[in-house]
């Protein structure tokens, strides 16, 4: 067999829209991921459904994989003639091991590359409105270690040499030394009154930032409570973060929001909450296909046989669109078979989805739910006419229903069904118990209840008791009700069922929350 290839890659600092694109190409394409997790979670989304996964960090059953184990691992796995990506946290040069990994690959003759990832020396200042140089401050800037006991740190930097060496000082993984830096730095030459910033969980959501002196920091850091992982920077460049504080600015700065939406339609939420500072994190817990029996494909086909007669075509979403449309395609039926009927949309974006396809609505109203489509339809409905429905097989009777009760014939069909999608995630359990998801976000009565059954399926015993503490973000009263009746406390509903509704929600709570 021949023996594969190793992408020793960088993932970047923790925000995972930092992986460098090569990055993200070599994850796409391998057939096992290495990775622990400083590698960020969310990056497992990009890799293929059949990838195996091999998680080389700490498991409540056992201490985190030694590193010569998982150098040997790198090692077994591209002997079986696998492609393998082993993603690490930050850059993989930076104090990040890789040289012994490379080395041992090279050893066995196995081909490997070094995708270099940004390392968070860099990466986690920015973040904090903190560029590591400046013309008028810093002209260079140097990283060094802090993770080393007092005698080691001494051993391993040469303080005097060290500490006037450049303008700007990153030290990383330093916390728990920062009384012993100080003094180090002070002791051989930087004035006490030195800015300091420490930036715990940079580029996350947690991110939080502590500023003082060479003199006071210790203290701060002690009175803070703050804890590792934080980056330290010493040096006059920290006073740009007066000026040029970004992220920590936006108005969903700090929240970290599931995103139970199907992944097919969940980018431009993902977008909005993302240039609003908030981190998503993506599970998605429904998937729409195309109905797999022969009966719904033979009650669609009888549908469309009689495209000519319908007075109305009545849309309820999106997806009733997509594959309305993907029907007409299989069975080779020209829309203007629908040449009688008006075409009426619940929603901008299912009247945006049609005229996409060259078809404008005729009827949109003002609130998009069933409700109000029948009451903008009354006076445009006369008993005897026609109307066909296709929609999902899990949508609501109350317009087929109401229709008929007008005297209108309503023809449904199912032109989608919605499945559970129980996504693979190590994390997400913990994740809820230690409080690091902050909002979740329902679209449909299907992501409340799927995402009850997900996380049942993933250990969690009483679902509903887990996200007691979390805010619950529905994007109408159908939602929010479904979600009720699951023993969900709802906090947030648009005046608005849309997405941006929904958003401007989100926005709207957290700026309450601070009191803004």
């Amino acid at each position: 067999m021949n023996k594969g290839k190793v992408y020793l890659v960088g993932a970047g600092p923790g925000d995972p829209k930092l992986i460098t694109v090569r990055g993200l190409e070599a994850l796409k394409r391998s057939d096992v991921i290495v990775f622990d997790r400083l590698a960020g979670p969310q990056l497992l989304n990009h890799a293929r459904p059949d990838a195996e996964r091999i998680y080389v960090g700490k498991l409540p059953d056992r201490h985190t994989m030694k590193q010569e184990e998982i150098n040997q691992l790198l090692v077994d796995l591209a002997l079986q003639g696998k492609t393998v990506i082993r993603l690490k946290g930050g850059d993989p040069t930076v104090f990040g091991r890789v040289g012994e990994e490379a080395d041992l690959l090279q050893k066995n003759g196995i081909l490997f590359e070094i995708i270099p990832g940004i390392t968070s020396a860099i990466a986690v200042p920015a973040y904090a409105g903190i560029p590591v140089t400046h013309r008028d401050l810093a002209s260079s800037f140097s990283v060094i270690t802090g993770h080393e006991s007092p005698d080691k740190l001494d051993h391993s930097i040469y303080w005097d040499k060290v500490t006037n060496a450049t303008g700007t000082l990153v030290f990383l993984m330093g916390v728990a030394k920062i009384d012993y830096i100080s003094e180090q730095l002070i002791k051989h030459g930087r004035s006490p009154a030195t800015p300091v910033a420490l930036v715990q969980w940079g580029t996350r959501a947690e991110q939080r930032t502590l500023v003082g002196t060479l003199e006071d920091i210790a203290d701060k850091v002690k009175a803070a409570g703050l804890k590792p992982p934080a980056v330290i920077i010493v040096g006059e460049v920290v006073h740009q973060r007066e000026t040029l504080s970004w992220i920590e600015n936006k108005p969903l700065f700090g929240q970290r929001v599931l995103v139970t939406r199907a992944r097919s339609q969940a980018s431009e939420l993902l977008a909005r909450i993302d240039d609003l500072g908030g981190e998503t994190y993506e599970f998605p817990v429904i998937e729409t296909r195309l109905p797999q029996t022969e009966e719904a494909a033979e009650a669609i086909r009888n549908a469309f046989a009689q495209a000519e007669s319908y007075d109305w075509v009545i849309l309820t979403s999106v997806n009733g669109v997509e594959y309305f449309f993907a029907w007409l395609d299989r069975f080779e039926i020209d829309i203007r078979r629908f040449h009688k009927a008006k075409f009426a949309a619940v929603g901008p974006k299912t009247a945006e989805a049609l005229a996409i396809r060259g078809i404008r609505a005729d009827l949109l109203p003002e609130s998009y739910r069933a409700e109000s489509l029948l009451q903008s339809l009354d006076s445009l409905l006369s008993p005897g006419q026609t109307a066909l429905l296709p929609r999902g097989d899990l949508a609501r009777e109350t317009l087929p229903k109401e229709l008929k009760e007008r005297g209108i014939a309503a023809e449904e069909i199912d032109v989608y069904e919605t499945i559970l999608s129980a996504p693979r995630d190590l994390w997400l359990p913990d994740m809820l118990e230690n409080g690091e998801i902050h909002v979740i976000t329902f679209t449909s009565s299907s992501t409340v209840v799927n995402l009850l059954e997900a996380l049942r399926r993933l250990g969690v015993q009483n679902p509903a008791e887990a996200l007691k503490d979390i805010e619950i973000a529905c994007i109408g009263p159908v939602t929010a009700r479904t979600a009720e009746e699951n023993g969900l406390k709802v906090t947030i509903v648009p005046e608005k069922s849309t997405i941006d509704g929904l958003v401007e929600a989100l926005v709207d709570k957290r700026r309450s929350a601070k009191g803004e």
